[in-house]
């Protein structure tokens, strides 16, 4: 199979040729047919902060058909579409069992593989893709999920104010979450508007560029200050702005992936008696929930797809991602 392998930051992905997958016990092979490009990719191959292995087959957003079947695998058969989870756990503790391979036992498994021809994924980590969706929504249900996830934790009330730091994927999706949790009015901010017509298309009421008056146009577009604010852009000192803008006794919801050192203030998290929740991926029930809010004709989230790109592409709009852009969520099909 062909699949795109990474050496070493500051190195681009390579296109090779690798041995086909089998399937373990548990397991299913899957022919990709979309993968998502995702913020932590970019992240863990620019050699700031934690790095993949070397020689790993990225992408996490992925979703295909089972071409082979693994011992033991019952509830799935050749030629399901089916879209996998960024986990993959060891399939037998409680944790697991449950559910929730993120919190598996034996820690944090990957599972990756999307930028490849075929990847593994364990059955416990893969759902069945309804007949209405495409593999193209099935890459999307990974970050949709990461936002019901984050949504949840904030426990959003109705008539809720809503800020969300950042327009990418995980910020647009916490901004669909937080409309569907009962929230009013929903502000996404960032740093350029590019990403001010998908923020609408999610449900966002108000986008804001980041200013010196960002607190008062905030307040603003709200009707007060946020009572939540998601920090969805892993950029450092985003979490302070947080923190400063939230109302008193506000939450702070941190999804973006910052994998720097940062600096804030804790004493204003106490005099404010703010709660600070941070926020992992997603359960296998949260991303089925994913699927069938799709399924039920909710699929404003495929206006976030700019881009399907060939594999033999990948390396070069992998790397034009690290610079501003106007993607916003740039999908590989590896057989085009």
């Amino acid at each position: 199979m062909k699949a795109a392998v990474f050496e070493a930051p500051g190195k681009p992905l390579a296109i090779e040729s690798l041995p086909d997958p089998a399937p373990g016990e548990g397991e299913l092979v899957l022919r990709v047919g979309r993968c998502g490009i995702c913020g932590t990719d970019l992240h863990m191959t620019d050699g700031h902060a934690a790095t993949y292995p070397h020689r790993s087959v990225l992408g996490h957003e992925f979703a295909g058909e089972v071409v082979a079947v693994g011992r033991g695998v019952l509830n799935y058969k050749l030629g399901d579409a089916v879209a996998g989870l960024a986990v993959g756990g060891c399939g037998k503790c409680a944790s697991c069992m449950a559910g929730d391979p993120m919190w598996c036992e034996q820690g944090l498994i990957p599972a990756m593989g999307g930028f490849g021809q075929f990847t593994v994924v364990k059955a416990l980590s893969a759902i069945k893709l309804p007949s209405t969706l495409s593999f193209a929504d099935g890459a999307l249900i990974e970050p949709l999920a990461v936002g019901l996830h984050g949504a949840k934790l904030a426990e959003i009330s109705p008539g809720a104010r809503v800020l969300v730091l950042g327009s990418g994927s995980i910020g647009l999706a916490a901004a669909f979450w937080a409309r569907r949790f009962g929230a009013n009015r929903v502000v996404v901010a960032s740093r350029s508007s590019r990403g001010e017509a998908h923020a609408h298309s999610m449900g966002a009421t108000h986008f804001e560029k980041f200013a010196e008056e960002f607190t008062a146009n905030i307040q603003t577009a709200l009707g007060g200050l946020p009572d939540v604010v998601f920090e969805c852009t892993g950029v450092t000192g985003m979490l302070a702005k947080a923190i400063e803008t939230v109302r008193v006794r506000g939450t702070v919801m941190i999804l973006g992936n910052c994998m720097k050192p940062d600096s804030l203030v804790p004493s204003l998290v106490m005099f404010k008696q703010l709660r600070l929740q941070g926020s992992m991926v997603y359960s296998r029930r949260e991303f089925e929930i994913v699927a069938e809010v799709l399924n039920a004709g909710h699929v404003e989230a495929r206006t976030m797809i700019t881009d399907t790109v060939p594999l033999a592409q990948l390396p070069s709009a992998f790397e034009a991602l690290r610079r501003p852009t106007y993607q916003c969520k740039t999908l590989v099909d590896p057989w085009s």
